[in-house]
């Protein structure tokens, strides 16, 4: 997801700083609308990063030029906003909010690693979760590269 999660291995339950994943996409998600929201999943970027940067500007009113598209497309590769301390949060988020973590903000950039993290029965445990919670959520979320 694109929103950064930390998984709780006492309840294989995704949290963001101060809520639950869940609680946190379904929140903003419900006043989205008030606030002007566009949501832009970390999957569909990986998977489409230009058409994704497209989105980004008809959602902001913006026409670039292909040279400046281009230009977007190259920064907003995962290797060039690993390296750049301006997107890396590694060091803010100790320094600035005192967040003691293992792994790097930013881990391999590719869709599904999370099968590299959980165990089969926290899969299972998380999949009822997410279908209990998220059920009649309008967003679809990609879990591994090959889904559309």
């Amino acid at each position: 997801m694109c929103s950064t999660y930390l998984l709780n291995d006492v309840s294989v339950l995704p949290t963001v700083v101060g809520s639950l994943w869940f609680d946190h996409i379904k929140g903003w998600y419900e006043h989205k609308s008030l606030f002007n929201i566009q949501f832009l999943m970390y999957e569909e970027m990986k998977k489409d990063l230009r058409g994704s940067v497209l989105k980004v500007c008809k959602f902001l009113g913006k026409e670039l030029s292909e040279e400046d598209v281009d230009a977007v497309v190259r920064q907003a590769t995962f290797e060039n906003m690993k390296n750049d301390p301006r997107a890396n949060y590694d060091n803010k988020l100790k320094t600035f909010f005192g967040i003691q973590k293992k792994g790097h903000f930013f881990r391999k950039g590719t869709i599904g690693d999370w099968k590299n993290h959980m165990t089969a029965e926290q899969n299972e445990k998380f999949d009822m979760i997410f279908q209990t919670k998220m059920k009649d959520f309008p967003l679809k979320f990609i879990w591994d590269m090959n889904e559309e």
